[in-house]
């Protein structure tokens, strides 16, 4: 049996923002189809694989919502139209490249000066996933009753737990917890953090914007995808424990479970032993 995917997403403006300046895509590259929101679908993973990918804009004007929106869209333009016979980490990494310089691009225009989104992206081919990140918005790995965050958050609080100057506690309740160190369309060029995971039968992967992991923690999460039942309900509920603790930003989830000709979970085999860091996010003091 070929390896499938089957995914959901829900975004929600929240309770506090006019405007919703969160983007995702859901895409078959194979066969070409977008998945709308709410739309619970399973596709088969052909040769141009599966990509799921969350966007979190900023920038006054509703800018924010263009940078988001053109993130997703050039993205998934790119994975689409580049050479199948580029290696993965490459072709995410150039299209990922790409979608940054047409923000940039874009950028120029009166009133989206300075506008900018995260992207976290999951490309899954074959029997492999590969993950590129810029900003804090998350990717999670739900494996055997285990969660871990398979992404690691470009921002201010990060860095200071990192060095030792904050704790993870602090870090939650810190007023600077928004403040990311790049973003996508601030520069020409941008760092993009790579990742590569072996995929196991019944993983599960949650992407979200900061509207739902500043609100709802890792545990919680893991609680619900365990226990909510079907992946869209597992979404509606995770957006629903938001809104219910203040709904301060906009709130996007994507729900993917993957199945099919996959490896079992090996005896012992923790999810660190399956993911590789290919591309690190080195912080400078340049950073935008």
């Amino acid at each position: 049996m070929p390896v499938h995917v089957t995914v959901v997403a829900q975004t929600e403006v929240g309770l506090v923002r006019q405007t919703n300046e969160d983007a995702f895509v859901i895409a078959d590259l194979s066969g070409g189809s977008l998945l709308d929101e709410q739309k619970m679908s399973k596709f088969e993973v052909g040769q141009r694989g599966v990509l799921l990918a969350v966007s979190d804009g900023m920038g006054g004007h509703q800018a924010g919502e263009v940078a988001s929106a053109l993130v997703v869209e050039s993205l998934q333009r790119s994975m689409a139209q580049l050479p199948s016979l580029v290696p993965s980490d490459a072709l995410l990494e150039k299209a990922a490249q790409r979608a940054n310089r047409d923000v940039w691009k874009a950028a120029h225009f009166p009133g989206r000066e300075r506008m900018g989104a995260t992207l976290t992206a999951v490309y899954i081919q074959g029997t492999t996933a590969h993950i590129a990140e810029v900003g804090d918005s998350r990717a999670y790995l739900v494996r055997s009753g285990k969660i871990k965050q398979v992404t690691r958050d470009q921002s201010y609080v990060q860095l200071m737990v990192d060095t030792g100057a904050m704790s993870p506690a602090q870090a939650k309740t810190s007023e600077l917890s928004s403040v990311i160190l790049q973003a996508m369309g601030l520069k020409e060029t941008v760092q993009i953090a790579l990742g590569r995971l072996d995929l196991r039968q019944r993983d599960c992967f949650l992407l979200c914007s900061d509207g739902l992991s500043s609100l709802v923690d890792d545990e919680e999460i893991r609680n619900l995808v365990l226990t909510a039942g079907p992946l869209d309900a597992v979404c509606s509920r995770l957006v629903d424990l938001a809104m219910k603790r203040g709904g301060t930003d906009n709130i996007t989830v994507i729900a993917a479970g993957v199945g099919g000709d996959l490896p079992a979970l090996v005896a012992g085999e923790s999810i660190s032993d399956t993911l590789l860091v290919v591309q690190d996010f080195q912080a400078r003091p340049s950073s935008a």
